[in-house]
């Protein structure tokens, strides 16, 4: 059972890569981090569960910041 997280989490991942909308894809991005979280968690692994918070947070820190807008020349 705890493999299959892993597994949903790399397909996850893997799909966000399709995504055109910013927001989407750092969404996407961001729950399958909290998917590959959850497998650490459950398998002990300090270095899977560090290394996720911190794209977590990036990610949704990211989908969620105000866009400045382009500036032209």
């Amino acid at each position: 059972m705890v493999d299959w997280i892993g597994w949903v989490a790399t397909g996850v991942f893997a799909i966000s890569y399709f995504c055109a909308d910013p927001l989407r894809l750092r969404l996407l991005q961001a729950f399958a981090a909290l998917l590959w979280l959850s497998y650490g968690i459950l398998i002990k692994a300090p270095p899977v569960i560090v290394a996720n918070v911190i794209v977590a947070a990036l990610a949704l820190s990211s989908a969620f910041r105000k866009q400045q807008p382009a500036q032209n020349g």
